[in-house]
């Protein structure tokens, strides 16, 4: 059931499965593809600001299309992504002992997510990401740590932010296989992880490090927490706030002077920090399979709800794995976060023009703050935090 639920939901948003619409950067993905079809290769001869997994997702379309046919066959490949995502979410589920109610209720969660997504659910290429993600967390379940930490290593060369993942899998290697497991599984990752880069750093290094340079370098984005909370103040006059369009490289509008630069370096050091305080409180507790999960969304909530940068279909990292954690309140606020930034996707330049309208997504970026708040204390909990009435705890299997 969940599956045609999702692809059902996949139609009903603008630019979603089967309608003409485009959002986002799916037709750079198309020229992408086109230059590599026509011989050039990625970072030597044309720049992309994008890691070189991302090509795995990028190319098949042009395979079995051509010209304007590109955007259509991507949507169905990025669905059919999003399809698997649930069926291992709800293997995973199953593998984890969860209540019926929980199995029941992230399948239909996650299948709606479409509906909350917006346009961006199937105009980006998010949702492969959170793919590997997810069937990692699968492989961890079945004892195959290489595997698993081989597809974080393909994930993190298609998008960076599952290496946020890493440290609390490597603990869960560790503690239930020992040392020399972990350190087997770690290099497993790397080995994946450079099969997919080193090519292209053997070929086009500078290329390759401009376009990492370009990604590391963003200023203070508009949507994320730190500018939203200056463009606050600069709303209640006690702060004059400055937006520039940014077009070199990685297109954005950028909050730019000394507070925001300084907020820029204090943001990715909260983000190093959540990141860490995850894994530490997980390092405390039972190492169990149930906890491993709750702290892998916790990572990843934190690493994103303190982003410079926080388009809306970065959200897509999140959802998948919010739903396997029994946290009805936790859904609640996502979902609120997800619909508010609907109300701003078709209007950004209100926002450039620091309209009344930037007190939602500051509100949006709240809501964040407040998930990853709340998954972390439930990752600290040495119980398994499924906060059911009447059902027994999630718990890892024999």
């Amino acid at each position: 059931m969940g599956v045609p639920l999702y692809l059902a939901a996949s139609v009903v948003p603008d630019g979603g499965l089967f309608r003409a619409q485009r959002y986002r950067d799916v037709h750079l993905y198309g020229q992408f593809a086109d230059a590599v079809f026509h011989g050039r290769i990625p970072y030597r001869d044309f720049f992309m600001e994008y890691p070189p997994g991302a090509l795995a997702v990028f190319l098949p379309p042009r395979l079995f299309v051509s010209g304007g046919d590109y955007i259509d066959a991507f949507k169905i490949l990025m669905a059919l992504c999003g399809a698997a995502t649930l069926v291992l979410a709800v293997v995973l589920l199953v593998r984890l002992g969860a209540p019926q109610r929980h199995i029941w209720l992230g399948a239909v969660l996650l299948a709606l997510s479409p509906l909350a997504l917006g346009p961006i659910s199937l105009n980006t290429y998010d949702g492969f990401p959170a793919l590997l993600t997810v069937a990692a967390l699968v492989a961890l379940a079945w004892g195959w740590d290489l595997v698993a930490l081989g597809i974080l290593g393909v994930a993190v060369a298609s998008k960076v932010y599952p290496l946020v993942v890493v440290p609390v899998a490597l603990v869960f290697v560790w503690r239930n296989r020992g040392a020399r497991r972990a350190a087997l599984a770690l290099g497993a990752g790397v080995a994946a992880a450079a099969a997919v880069v080193v090519p292209f750093l053997a070929l086009a290094p500078h290329g390759l490090g401009e376009s990492f340079r370009a990604q590391t370098g963003r200023g203070l984005q508009l949507e994320g927490l730190g500018a939203q909370s200056l463009v606050a103040a600069d709303h209640v006059g006690v702060y004059s706030a400055t937006v520039v369009h940014r077009t070199r490289h990685a297109i954005s509008y950028d909050l730019v002077g000394g507070l925001p630069d300084a907020l820029t370096t204090l943001g990715s050091v909260l983000q190093v920090l959540a990141v860490a305080a995850v894994a530490f409180v997980y390092a405390r507790g039972r190492a169990d399979l149930s906890r491993l999960v709750v702290a892998s969304t916790a990572s990843v909530a934190g690493f994103l709800a303190f982003s410079r940068v926080l388009s809306p279909q970065y959200a897509e990292w999140l959802v998948p794995l919010v739903v396997l954690v029994y946290a009805p309140l936790v859904w609640t606020l996502l979902a609120a976060a997800l619909v508010l930034a609907q109300t701003w996707f078709f209007h950004y330049g209100t926002l450039v023009g620091l309209s009344d309208r930037n007190w939602l997504v500051l509100t949006r970026d709240l809501l964040l703050v407040a998930v990853f708040v709340l998954l972390l204390r439930a990752a600290a909990k040495d119980e398994d935090p499924v906060p059911l009435e009447d059902e027994l705890p999630l718990r890892a299997p024999a």
